[in-house]
């Protein structure tokens, strides 16, 4: 018979999105830390949301790299691993640059100074010393590019990897005179090649902004 149209499967969608985003920045930013066990009945006070929806996040959280589930015992954050990160690096950056090829003949010109704008925040957060708005700039400027790039399995590997790289990229900026690395320049090579329609060059921009992590 046909698929019923049901209201009820819309939210659970939106209830494990929801247990899923809460967990991935709780790990992201250092609320949940390395090594701290996951408990499901805690986790569904904390958010609000049955077993399921808590049980479906922990398993996308496990394919990122964020948590380790053993079957019967626990599950719990993983600590940082540099291997992990570094595989995921090129995967991200080559995401990136496909992205911005695809992109670069779509934008618009509201879009670019969307873009524009999120640079200004991220120099400026930086010049400030917050990392925590700095990258949320960053997030909102490559979110344009991924939103006009259009591609479904282009923004479900992101989703995959990315948040590994983030946490990673949180640890790193604790040290102030890390953020020293992170740089506006880049974002406005990208910006100036997706402006001109010239994929190639907006490419290679993304491919250098994010193998400069």
């Amino acid at each position: 018979m046909p698929v019923p149209a049901s209201r009820s499967v819309v939210g659970r969608t939106l209830l494990r999105d929801r247990a899923y985003e809460v967990l991935r920045d709780a790990i992201v930013d250092g609320t949940l830390a390395p090594g701290e066990q996951l408990r499901e009945a805690e986790l569904q006070e904390w958010i609000g949301v049955s077993r399921t929806p808590i049980r479906e996040a922990l398993m996308r959280l496990e394919r990122s790299g964020l948590v380790v589930t053993r079957p019967g015992r626990s599950t719990t954050v993983v600590p940082l691993d540099d291997a992990r990160v570094h595989d995921a690096v090129p995967v991200v950056a080559a995401m990136h640059a496909l992205a911005a090829r695809l992109a670069a003949p779509k934008l618009t010109s509201a879009q670019l100074e969307r873009m524009r704008a999120a640079n200004e925040e991220f120099a400026d957060a930086l010049a400030r010393g917050d990392v925590d708005a700095a990258l949320a700039a960053d997030d909102v400027l490559h979110d344009v590019v991924i939103e006009a790039a259009a591609n479904a399995a282009l923004r479900d590997t992101l989703e995959q990897y990315s948040p590994l790289l983030r946490r990673a990229e949180r640890a790193r900026f604790r040290d102030p005179a890390a953020t020293t690395v992170l740089s506006s320049d880049l974002h406005d090579q990208l910006i100036d090649a997706l402006a001109a329609g010239d994929a190639e060059r907006a490419a290679i921009a993304a491919l250098a902004t994010w193998e400069s992590l």
